[in-house]
């Protein structure tokens, strides 16, 4: 099926041909897809939410913490919903962990090591934990993004209390000097490809994953537990970046929104607006009756 949102010079847009299928589970991205320019739920975009959300579950699927989203799936009023969390390193359906996949301790010690002597800044991050060295610029700006105050300690203490209590991260963020930062992801993507995906957001950041996990991996599991009468072919999703390519091929109707990466908009079913332009509920108004 391909429905297209065709985007003329002007910049305004118009559908070209849509067939309006009966979607039952919407999957969404949040940063750079779902909120506005001050990182915040538009007042369309929660009326559009709240309008299908009881026929169609809404899915928050985020590099993000849990704690980053649920403030989201609480102005939604989709609480009761499963959310993806670490780009699917963590499942959770409410307080139960659906399903939970951490980087071994070891890829975290190198990566403290290589960070030695550097301006990087580690943030380690295990379930609704969010771990910092100091409260520097990097932390600051994340806090102010995410709406949540991370702890501070010594990375190296935080990987001595995960060794004690055999935990791992679900997510390591590294952040800073853009030279270091390619540094850094040069040396580990050369030692740990086998263990670890590495996934640069900006220049300055890099985003450490388990490799075994993905958007697309965790929707399947999300299937496979909660949703059994549902296929990838019944969802719709919404994205803008790289680790969106996956999810948005997988499903039955992938929307990029316009100020997505190139690579995504050229594999995307349909291009809804910006955004900051309300995309994810244009697209909502134009796709779901």
């Amino acid at each position: 099926m391909h429905s297209h949102y065709n985007s003329p010079p002007n910049g305004e847009f118009f559908v070209l041909y849509i067939y309006i299928m009966n979607y039952l589970l919407l999957c969404t991205d949040i940063d750079g897809t779902l909120l506005d320019k001050d990182r915040r739920l538009s007042p369309l975009t929660i009326s559009e939410i709240k309008r299908i959300k009881d026929r169609i579950p809404v899915i928050l699927i985020s590099s993000r913490m849990p704690k980053a989203m649920r403030h989201l799936q609480e102005e939604l009023g989709i609480l009761d919903t499963p959310l993806i969390a670490y780009n699917g390193g963590l499942l959770l359906d409410g307080e139960k962990v659906m399903s939970s996949t951490e980087i071994a301790n070891h890829v975290l010690e190198d990566a403290i090591k290589l960070c030695e002597n550097t301006t990087i800044h580690l943030s380690l991050y295990n379930n609704d934990h969010w771990y910092v060295p100091s409260m520097d610029y990097w932390a600051k700006r994340e806090a102010h993004n995410t709406q949540v105050t991370p702890l501070v300690q010594p990375v190296s203490k935080t990987l001595s209390q995960w060794n004690h209590k055999n935990k791992g991260a679900h997510k390591i963020m590294a952040m800073g000097d853009e030279n270091e930062i390619e540094l850094l992801y040069n040396t580990l993507e050369e030692q740990y490809s086998s263990e670890i995906n590495l996934y640069r957001s900006k220049t300055t950041y890099i985003e450490i994953a388990h490799k075994s996990i993905s958007k697309e991996t965790a929707i399947n599991e999300l299937l496979t537990q909660n949703y059994q009468h549902i296929t990838p072919k019944d969802i719709i999703a919404f994205g803008d970046n790289y680790n969106d390519i996956q999810m948005l091929k997988a499903v039955g109707m992938g929307v990029a929104v316009q100020n997505a990466k190139p690579e995504v908009l050229e594999i995307a079913n349909a291009i809804t607006a910006k955004n900051i332009e309300d995309g994810v509920a244009i697209a909502i108004k134009e796709f779901i009756e």
